[in-house]
């Protein structure tokens, strides 16, 4: 989160139950403490909605995907937030049927 950038897109993952992609948000406050922890050893960024995926994108399709195997996601599923690359970004837009 440290390197998110304000106007950076990111996609909004459900990680507890659903486990699947189900829309994009844009960065638009960089990180700072999360004001909930009194340790001061957790971050947030400031998103807001942009788009709802058209069709959810589960973690066992990207699983699936051949071409998401070096994702940090399918390597590490219990990170909520991964980098993601440009050429991953546009398999899961079609994936989820969805454009910007």
């Amino acid at each position: 989160m440290k390197a998110m950038k304000i106007g950076d897109l990111a996609f909004f993952y459900h990680s507890v139950k659903e486990k699947q992609i189900v829309g994009i948000v844009e960065i638009i406050e960089l990180y700072h403490p999360d004001p909930t922890d009194s340790t001061g050893r957790f971050g947030m960024v400031t998103v807001k909605a942009v788009k709802s995926m058209s069709k959810p994108v589960t973690l066992s399709d990207i699983k699936a995907d051949q071409r998401l195997q070096d994702m940090a996601l399918v390597r590490q599923a219990r990170l909520s937030v991964t980098p993601v690359s440009q050429s991953q970004w546009e398999i899961i837009l079609k994936k989820g049927a969805t454009s910007l």
